[in-house]
């Protein structure tokens, strides 16, 4: 992703910052709804991003759009301003709660699977996990129609593939051997 050193350096400010004022959390919500509003719109990415938009035009209307945020957030959006930085606030958001997590001891546990998950499933695969991990776990689960049945689930370095496109493939292995 395009500026994520200087995203990482935005969002331990940001952190830093909330986090003395003791707002970090207001402030972990308001990083998520701007993610989400990024990552939904294109329109927005490419308004962000596009150079030729002059930088006060940008802070006005993301100070409209996100107008019920914390004054921590909006100050990053002045400073994104100074800087001319913009283009890497979806960055700056990513990182944010990646840094929020680990300040708070969630770990993010990732699991692709053919199809999404159930409820059911979710709150049973979760519980497992839970089991596996001191760390109180939140759980992404990405759907990849590729690995053609099972999971492969992966918390921080430590990946288990049970997927049967990994099982096909070792059995292609052994017969070729």
């Amino acid at each position: 992703m395009t500026g994520t050193r200087a995203a990482i350096r935005y969002a331990k400010a940001i952190l830093e910052v909330s986090n003395a004022k003791g707002n970090a959390a207001v402030v972990s919500e308001d990083m998520a709804t701007i993610a989400q509003a990024i990552s939904e719109s294109k329109e927005l990415k490419s308004f962000l991003t596009n150079p030729i938009i002059k930088g006060s035009v940008k802070l006005s209307a993301l100070l409209e759009v996100f107008a019920s945020a914390n004054e921590d957030t909006k100050s990053l959006f002045e400073v994104l301003l100074q800087n001319k930085r913009f283009d890497i606030l979806e960055a700056i958001t990513l990182q944010f709660k990646k840094l929020y997590d680990e300040m708070n001891g969630v770990q993010v546990a990732y699991v692709t699977t053919a199809t999404a998950l159930t409820p059911v499933i979710e709150a049973q695969v979760l519980a497992k996990i839970k089991e596996l991990s001191a760390k109180e776990v939140t759980l992404v689960n990405k759907v990849n129609p590729e690995i053609i049945g099972g999971f492969i689930i992966r918390i921080g370095d430590i990946q288990y593939n049970g997927s049967i496109a990994d099982k096909l493939s070792q059995l292609k292995r052994e017969f070729t051997n």
